[in-house]
């Protein structure tokens, strides 16, 4: 089915025991250890289309991607190293970089909010992330380890500037892609019973 076409009735959502399983044991991997193999050309596109399939109250699409590759990623690490320095930054500000330059492959979600339109900037804003959990779960769906991961670098302007964010954006983050050698250990998961309110 095409994309626009817009006339097409979508299937009704149907119990699926494999996306359960893959939900309970969902884990973000740690971005310096992603390693080679990373998704196909083909892979990415599929990525990217089912990452934008995200809640978007008004229809506004207010993200943007941005595919960073080997090259302009060592090129950006190099830069962010001399921007930290420059800043003094501490020396594991500047370690953190290796998050940007070990993966395969890195998508930079950039939340492009419309101010003054009647959908508040927060419901865009988490459109945008929405769009950051779609990728992580469609690279898993793929076969592949991801991590969306922020740094000191998503925030500061002169950083944010080297990514080709414009004034009135803002970087959702940094989906980081690729394998892993071992697979992760769990991590702590909050107890519900402090985190659930029924109202009946």
């Amino acid at each position: 089915m095409s994309p626009s076409d817009l006339s097409a009735p979508l299937p009704l959502p149907v119990r699926s025991q494999e996306l359960l399983a893959r939900l309970a044991v969902r884990r973000s991997a740690s971005a310096q250890l992603l390693a080679a193999p990373g998704p196909s050309d083909a892979e990415v596109e599929q990525m990217l289309l089912l990452g934008a399939r995200t809640p978007d109250h008004g229809k506004l699409f207010p993200w943007r991607f941005v595919i960073l590759g080997p090259q302009s990623r060592a090129e950006l690490s190099e830069a962010l190293a001399v921007l930290g320095e420059t800043q003094n930054r501490t020396g594991k500000e500047i370690a953190s970089l290796a998050k940007l330059a070990n993966p395969p492959l890195t998508i930079l979600v950039v939340s492009t909010p419309i101010e003054g339109h009647k959908v508040p900037v927060w419901e865009q804003q988490l459109s945008a992330g929405a769009v950051c959990m779609n990728l992580e779960h469609a690279a898993n769906a793929l076969g592949y380890c991801a991590s969306w991961i922020t740094d000191w670098y998503a925030y500061d302007p002169a950083a944010v500037a080297l990514f080709g964010v414009e004034d009135g954006e803002s970087i959702a983050g940094f989906i980081h892609v690729g394998s892993l050698t071992e697979p992760p250990l769990e991590r702590p998961r909050p107890n519900l019973a402090h985190k659930v309110t029924v109202r009946p």
